[in-house]
């Protein structure tokens, strides 16, 4: 009996990882779906044609990507934000959902450029958290170089979590890169982060 759950325990850990990657580009490949009109599809192709939706949206990255690192494109960028700034009530969500974007997909930004471990959610414990940057003077005042943004990701779901401004002195380096820090926090501590992973 103990070998045979055994047996079950291995296959599972073998097709889970399998089934749910699928099911998530499925998923994916649905939802962008959903955005292009399945009529438009037909009438350009002939027939519906399923992830279309993903070719068609990256092109227009590729396209945007293009026209964004050109000096014409950047301003036309910036005539577009501009636009958008002055709309009411659509200001404040566009503008809030842009400060989040160009913080944490920008390569100028510091946004989950490192992993560090922080004591949390008492003085007791450590947990694996993301530097974020550095808090405004208007929260700490002239003491806020001493502090740094953290985000803390819970397990095994990341994109929840917390935000908690810490001191410097109350965090520990850690040796591994943000790949590993989140895959050891997926998997609740099971995956070893110094040994090599598959890419």
């Amino acid at each position: 009996m103990n070998k045979l759950k055994t047996y079950i325990f291995a296959g599972l850990l073998v097709w889970l990882p399998i089934g749910l990657t699928i099911w998530s580009i499925n998923l994916v490949i649905h939802l962008v779906d959903s955005i292009i009109p399945t009529e438009l599809t037909r009438h350009i192709f002939g027939a519906y044609i399923p992830g279309i939706g993903i070719l068609v949206a990256l092109v227009i990255l590729l396209l945007t990507g293009i026209i964004a690192t050109n000096f014409l494109g950047q301003k036309l960028l910036q005539l577009w934000d501009k636009l958008w700034m002055h709309i009411p009530i659509v200001k404040s969500i566009y503008k809030g959902i842009k400060q989040v974007s160009d913080t944490l997909l920008s390569s100028k930004g510091n946004a989950f450029r490192r992993a560090i471990l922080i004591k949390f959610p008492n003085t007791e414990s450590w947990t694996i958290a993301f530097i974020t940057g550095t808090p405004s003077k208007n929260i700490l005042g002239d003491v806020s170089t001493d502090y740094i943004n953290v985000y803390v990701p819970t397990t095994p779901n990341p994109t929840s979590g917390y935000f908690v401004i810490v001191h410097r002195n109350d965090t520990k380096e850690l040796n591994m890169t943000v790949d590993q820090a989140l895959r050891y926090v997926i998997s609740m501590g099971a995956v070893d982060p110094s040994k090599k992973q598959e890419s």
